[in-house]
């Protein structure tokens, strides 16, 4: 839980708002106190790459990436779990330190909102989205994390247009500074050796789960004073992530066909 400044809450409330100008003290009932699975997933993707370079200094052979990638005949002869495994491996040092530090950036804000379980099925259902869409679009083989921060990105921005009213004159500018990042990494993307579709189809399935089971606050009041509570039932955070399992599932069979 933290502790945050808000503008005025909305009048209806309060049956005694605060005058225009002043600032109240919101208590946000963060599902997460911590970023564990943040940190969790940063730490396993590292001793990952860890084994491609001692794997590959030692047998010749990057066997963590041989097994985990994503490469089209492979997964149509069975290996389904390449749909999700490519986010644990990277093709260079500047590759994986690039996607990390973008978890740790945008991770640790995302967990506290979205709770452990919501934000881990955030990060593997864009995993599982960008990495079907390259499945469809692309035939070459792919790998790295950033399927996943597209996803994380386009829930973040996700979260502040849906909260917006609790974020005042601020929501406009993360929102802004969310959209740039976002199209300039998809221009950078237009280099044939970046597999942008990988990208756009992590940033749709984490636009997807956010907006179908994403936090959405409300205010409350109580004895302390003013709280922001998640609207969000477990049965729906449940319907957002089959929605987004189900309709990658889907358009992933077409290559079997």
């Amino acid at each position: 839980m933290k502790m945050m400044n808000y503008e005025q809450p909305p009048e209806s409330y309060s049956s005694a708002p605060p005058p225009p100008q002043q600032s109240v003290r919101v208590e946000v009932d963060n599902p997460a106190s911590k970023p564990l699975v943040t940190y969790f997933i940063l730490g396993v993707t590292v001793v990952v790459f860890l084994l491609q370079l001692l794997t590959q200094n030692t047998m010749g052979i990057d066997l963590p990436a041989a097994y985990l990638a994503k490469y089209n005949q492979l997964i149509l002869s069975g290996q389904l779990w390449r749909l999700i495994t490519p986010v644990l491996v990277h093709g260079s040092i500047a590759h994986i330190a690039f996607n990390m530090y973008a978890l740790y950036i945008f991770g640790r804000n995302l967990e506290y909102q979205y709770g452990h379980g919501r934000f881990l099925l955030l990060y593997i259902l864009s995993g599982f989205a960008g990495n079907v869409v390259s499945f469809v679009l692309t035939p070459n083989p792919s790998l790295g994390a950033s399927t996943a921060i597209f996803g994380m990105l386009s829930a973040q921005g996700v979260f502040i247009y849906r909260n917006r009213r609790f974020f005042g004159s601020r929501a406009r500018p993360i929102l802004s500074n969310i959209i740039f990042i976002l199209g300039i990494n998809l221009i950078l993307g237009l280099n044939p050796m970046i597999d942008n579709w990988g990208h756009l189809g992590g940033l749709i399935g984490g636009l997807v789960f956010a907006w179908t089971a994403g936090p959405l606050w409300e205010m409350r009041t109580d004895l302390q004073g003013y709280r922001l509570v998640d609207q969000q039932e477990k049965w729906q955070i449940f319907m957002g992530a089959l929605i987004v399992l189900i309709a990658f599932a889907a358009l992933a069979i077409i290559q079997w066909f």
